[in-house]
């Protein structure tokens, strides 16, 4: 199978990239340098020269306070340039796995664990584009995974993880947020999960007994109706930034200074941030029969490797 990274430099395509080469399949890492996704033919070019069996998008306008000051910029990113990697994908049967948030949601008030099918509330310029984003990609007839993620961070980058990191090691107190609960998302988990889902997809193409479709149908449009669709992915459990911020300071060992809980005026911010975004993942559990570690395991994996 061959398979097209778009945000290849990111968290999330730096953590594909580690574990590409156990995965038996063959990549073509691209970011802005390589491909300018918000360039339709660039992105059309791009495709007819590599020809992939599937793209996954891991571009995207990720700053959300300044999202609120460039709102054309964050929709040409998180939306226009999903709708031209959608044509291309659907121009060449690629299955396209594009990464969404949950920050599709916290509108309406709830705290129970967001399913699939919640309607998307958005608070935020970055929140509505990548729901518009959802919405073109839903729209464009091409074959599709949308994957909700939250939380992300990774030994890559900049990420909260890193940040509390540097500054529990510097300073004598640190103030966090305890009135928004998610789930922290290891970037590696989610990686083995994008390349477990393309396995399967893959499976199911190369087997003509699963596939709905059959010599002389037409297209393989609908290869894979069972499998596409709108999964939600984190780690397992619940916390807020302050439970999040205090166990990375404990494992790492910084005694000296002490993690404190605040509320979120404490900090003000143009954007209203989700104040519970915990992502249901029975779905993706059973479709794609994956175990996923709680945060804590995943937590520290990422801390052997930082430390």
């Amino acid at each position: 199978m061959k398979i097209l990274v778009t945000g290849a430099d990111g968290q999330l395509g730096m953590s594909i990239r580690r574990i590409a080469p156990e995965s038996g399949h063959a990549f073509v890492f691209t970011d802005v340098k390589e491909l300018d996704i918000t360039d339709p033919a660039a992105v059309r070019a791009m495709v007819t020269a590599e020809k992939p069996d599937a793209i996954v998008n891991c571009a995207a306008y990720t700053n959300v306070d300044a999202a609120e000051d460039n709102p054309e910029l964050a929709e040409l990113l998180n939306a226009t340039a999903v709708g031209n990697l959608a044509a291309a994908a659907l121009e060449s049967d690629a299955l396209m796995v594009h990464i969404s948030t949950d920050y599709v949601f916290g509108g309406d008030p709830y705290n129970t664990p967001c399913t699939e099918d919640r309607k998307g509330t958005p608070t935020g310029v970055y929140g509505l584009t990548k729901l518009h984003g959802e919405q073109v990609l839903q729209a464009s007839g091409a074959r599709f995974v949308i994957i909700r993620t939250g939380w992300l961070y990774s030994e890559f980058g900049r990420n909260f993880v890193k940040t509390m990191l540097k500054l529990t090691a510097e300073r004598p107190q640190v103030k966090v947020v305890f009135d928004q609960v998610g789930t922290p998302t290891y970037a590696g988990d989610l990686a083995a999960a994008i390349l477990r889902i393309l396995d399967a997809a893959w499976s199911l193409r190369q087997d003509p007994l699963l596939s709905p479709v059959r010599k002389g149908q037409g297209r393989s449009d609908r290869v894979l109706p069972q499998l596409g669709g709108i999964y939600n992915f984190s780690n397992e459990g619940v916390c807020s930034w302050y439970d999040f911020a205090r166990t990375i300071a404990e494992m790492a060992g910084h005694d000296g200074c002490e993690v404190l809980p605040c509320h979120s005026d404490e900090f003000p911010s143009k954007v209203h941030r989700p104040a519970y975004s915990v992502l249901d993942k029975t779905k993706i559990k059973d479709t794609f029969g994956l175990r996923i570690p709680y945060w804590t395991e995943s937590l520290r994996v990422c801390l052997n490797n930082l430390l």
